[in-house]
């Protein structure tokens, strides 16, 4: 289509033939017309709104056609074990059982808050004849999930004592029951608490007896392990450490001097507060690989560290002398001792494990493999 034509040849005034050129109109200018631009357009921008509107659901349907067997499964947390664990079951055996000796007749509702059956209970005495006095838990083991075994011991005060029967007149009999009844008053009793715990609405831990408490006996004694210090000995005033452990303790103990000037680099203790002694005497030390016969020793090279137990005696505000153990670990420098650690607790000896004989195994002692047995 030619966007320039002429118009037909028509006598103007005077006889003269018009030759202007004449141009289409503007929908049909370089042979696109304005109602066809604006068809393409529709279309591109109705293509576009589909190709959005089609997307999240093309998504959707690829989802769902992948495999069960490959389809990524949501991770599940577990769930939060309770946060109390046994130290939670550790208050709530102590207060059980605090409950438990006060108890008498009517107080069912206190021990049911701790053991819901024991609500059913018969009681019987005196509400709060007797408390428990110095509670504290002696042992702690876990008997199944969830589920704890808590020693309790306790001082039980009867507050009213049950007067002994008086032996005629010129007659010495000792009454087995009254020694018995004494006997009690000042033992310390063992009770054992089976607690459970789960978590409690909130987040928090939840508590409950599984029965009420058993008398036990006390917890079995040990043979102490052996320590790395030598046997104790005088503490002789010349020796230096003898000197140092001194010097620091009465700083410590007293707040007579400055605590700094006898600790080592690094080390950072502060004397106790209010002052609970008045005086102090060490008497005796131990210290680590001596024997207790060797002579009194130079302050070695700087950097030597020495662990040493220390027996003395400090007098109280009362004017009263109490014995006190400290282990203390020393450190050399400039020629003299310094503190470089106040001990948490006395430093056991490390056994070595004995060698094994040729050709048997370290655990059972049945030959090794590839060993034969004579």
């Amino acid at each position: 289509m030619n966007a320039l034509r002429r118009r037909p040849q028509q006598a103007g005034q005077g006889g003269s033939i018009d030759e202007s050129p004449e141009y289409d109109s503007p929908g049909e200018l370089a042979g696109w017309s304005t109602g066809a631009r604006a068809n393409t357009s529709a279309l591109i921008r109705f293509g576009l709104w589909g190709l959005l509107l089609l997307g999240p659901l093309l998504g959707l349907a690829a989802l769902v056609s992948v495999p069960a067997a490959t389809r990524p499964t949501p991770h599940q947390a577990a769930p939060a074990a309770p946060a109390g664990g046994g130290q939670g079951a550790s208050g709530f055996a102590q207060l059980f059982v605090a409950a438990f000796l006060s108890a008498g007749e009517g107080d069912q509702s206190k021990l049911a808050a701790y053991y819901p059956p024991a609500a059913g209970l018969r009681l019987e005495g005196v509400s709060q004849r007797r408390t428990g006095q110095q509670l504290t838990v002696v042992r702690l083991r876990q008997t199944d999930q969830d589920v704890w075994s808590v020693t309790v011991a306790a001082r039980i005060t009867d507050t009213h004592p049950t007067p002994s029967p008086s032996s005629p007149a010129g007659e010495d009999r000792r009454d087995p029951q009254a020694d018995a009844v004494a006997a009690s008053a000042g033992a310390v009793h063992y009770f054992q608490v089976p607690v459970a715990t789960a978590a409690a609405p909130g987040g928090a831990s939840g508590y409950v007896a599984l029965a009420m408490p058993a008398e036990v006996n006390a917890p079995s004694r040990i043979e102490a392990p052996q320590l790395v210090y030598g046997p104790l000995r005088p503490a002789l005033p010349s020796d230096p450490r003898t000197q140092a452990v001194t010097q620091f303790l009465t700083a410590y103990l007293t707040g007579a001097g400055s605590l700094d000037r006898y600790l080592a680099p690094g080390t950072q203790l502060t004397a106790i507060s209010p002052v609970p002694y008045t005086e102090l005497v060490v008497d005796q030390l131990a210290i680590e690989g001596e024997g207790g016969g060797e002579p009194v020793a130079a302050v070695p090279a700087d950097g030597t560290r020495l662990r040493l137990m220390v027996q003395m005696r400090a007098r109280g505000q009362d004017g009263i002398r109490i014995p006190l153990t400290y282990a203390l670990t020393l450190s050399a420098r400039a020629g003299r001792w310094e503190i470089a650690a106040l001990d948490g607790a006395p430093a056991p000896a490390r056994i070595q494990p004995t060698a094994p004989a040729p050709g048997l195994s370290t655990a059972t002692g049945t030959p090794a493999p590839g060993s034969t047995r004579s």
